[in-house]
């Protein structure tokens, strides 16, 4: 058994989660679940992201305490965490003081190898990224190149850490690991910032109300994106449990959104060199969801609310299009239309549709009990080998993070599925008086819809376990792996099927609009 170790960002939590938080998520879910499949021990970390000036301020704004504000945060994503069928194996909180001890261990170490010096900070600052920035890099009108709001001149005291020093490794750890940084044109931009020098980078803020004290001087906070970056090794016991942290570093996917790549490919990897701890295997940059092209924010009301979609639809429906409508790592536009298009043609049509015919046909034909295979045909055999070949199929794309090239394989044999029902037309061969070959096409596609259920599991684990058991699988889907579980023949012949509501019904435009007016 191996292990695999895999990262969502912690998120930050001065607002309700967003379809980007749930983008992310379900993309990490989906690669825990696919690695239990393949027998490996895996711990799969989220969280929240809890200090600094924006959490202050929304804490105000709501006449809240810093303290609290989080924790009802914190409980909100959560909930949708829960709701999405997110099976994370901890949870870390920037403000939990397992992950302060780590991170006041790790400024002393950084201030111990002398990359930690004190010094003046003067620039520019923005406050809704937290992110410090050189007059060079701002837009035209002092603004800020990330979220294009004004920046604030700040000049103050603070501890700076050493980046200069690690240009030159940094650019010869990405020339001996091009696959460090994915998808391959992010690589190239990292690549090309490094390239034009570093700065020594400001990591500590003046009199911060809500943040970790710094350790070599009270007066000061850590800065919130240092802290943060921190959890993925205070989260496994780093200076604190050598066994667990053994067990599971070096991470080996950090899965974040482009617009925080900077951070994770360029400071994060800085930090653990001066630390002398291992590099991760692999930062994946995703892209970001729009809305007509623009990114979505509350002040164009173009926000979708990821918890409204899956109260209204059920998590799958959300899951499935997150995963299947664009490739991982690219933009993507998210619209009504969009969704209950691919929602109602691939799940309702295809999968739930198959299910349903089958099951139907089962029970009038077969007593509703899962009937025995007789003599093999020739287009028995065809189907059969493309559905034994699927898992090897998906592989090298779920090992990419290819999750709709992945899909889009499983939904090709769904399809080979289809044609096959409706060509061998057990209906017709009843009516003929066929029994033996009637039995046996339903056979063949009841096992097709067991192996569909366990490799769709990681993706859509809510539809996939209702599929599983209707067609009357008594042990747990959550048991199975790849190399047993999709072996050809482990449906056992006479088991009583399920058959109930229709797993993926059918959702209209109306029904989505409806949704989208009220979130």
């Amino acid at each position: 058994m191996g292990k695999f170790y895999l990262t969502t960002p912690v998120y930050y939590v001065n607002d309700a989660p967003h379809i980007g938080h749930a983008y992310t998520t379900v993309a990490a879910d989906t690669l825990s679940r696919y690695r239990r499949l393949l027998g490996d021990n895996v711990f799969f970390l989220t969280g929240t992201d809890e200090h600094g000036s924006k959490i202050l301020q929304a804490a105000r704004e709501k006449g809240l305490s810093p303290g609290q504000l989080v924790d009802r945060m914190v409980q909100r994503f959560k909930k949708l965490w829960g709701k999405l069928f997110i099976s994370y194996s901890d949870f870390i909180r920037t403000t939990q003081q397992r992950h302060v001890r780590v991170v006041e261990n790790v400024i002393l170490k950084l201030y111990e190898k002398g990359d930690i010096y004190k010094g003046t900070y003067s620039g520019w600052y923005c406050v809704p990224c937290e992110s410090f920035w050189l007059e060079s890099q701002l837009l035209e009108g002092r603004l800020c190149p990330e979220c294009k709001r004004e920046v604030t001149r700040v000049e103050e005291e603070s501890y700076f850490f050493r980046l200069s020093r690690y240009q030159k490794p940094l650019l010869d750890y990405y020339s001996k690991h091009p696959d460090f940084v994915l998808p391959p044109s992010r690589m190239n931009e990292v690549v090309e910032f490094v390239k034009r020098g570093l700065k020594d980078l400001s990591i500590t803020r003046l009199n911060l109300e809500w943040g970790i004290p710094c350790p070599l001087d009270k007066s000061h906070s850590i800065y919130v994106w240092i802290d943060a970056l921190i959890n993925y090794i205070s989260a496994l016991g780093y200076s604190q449990d050598d066994v667990r942290f053994s067990t599971f570093w070096p991470a080996d996917v950090h899965l974040v959104g482009k617009d925080i790549l900077r951070f994770h490919a360029i400071i994060w990897p800085a930090l653990l060199m001066s630390l002398g701890v291992e590099l991760p295997r692999m930062v994946f940059a995703h892209g970001w969801w729009m809305v007509k092209g623009e990114k979505m924010s509350k002040s164009k009301k173009n926000v979708i609310d990821p918890e409204w979609i899956v109260d209204r639809f059920g998590p799958d429906y959300l899951r499935y299009f997150l995963l299947r409508e664009v490739p991982f790592g690219e933009d993507g536009n998210f619209s009504p239309s969009l969704f209950v298009k691919r929602v109602n043609s691939d799940l309702a049509n295809d999968l739930g549709n198959l299910l349903n015919r089958t099951l139907s046909l089962v029970v009038r034909y077969c007593g509703g009990k899962v009937p025995s295979p007789a003599k093999d045909f020739p287009e028995d055999g065809r189907l059969r080998e493309k559905v034994k070949n699927l898992a090897s199929q998906i592989k090298p794309f779920m090992e990419k993070l290819s999750f709709s090239q992945a899909l889009s394989c499983i939904w090709e044999v769904i399809g080979e599925t289809n044609l096959y029902l409706d060509r061998c037309a057990p209906w017709r061969l009843a009516k003929e008086g066929k029994n033996e070959r009637m039995q046996t096409v339903l056979y063949n596609v009841l096992e097709t819809l067991r192996i569909f259920s366990i490799l769709l599991f990681p993706f859509i684990p809510s539809g996939a376990r209702k599929i599983w058991n209707q067609i009357g699988m008594k042990d747990e889907i959550e048991s199975q792996t790849i190399k047993d579980g999709v072996e050809w023949g482990k449906l056992p012949p006479g088991i009583e099927t399920r058959k109930g509501e229709p797993v993926f019904p059918r959702i209209k435009k109306e029904d989505f609009y409806e949704t989208e007016r009220k979130s």
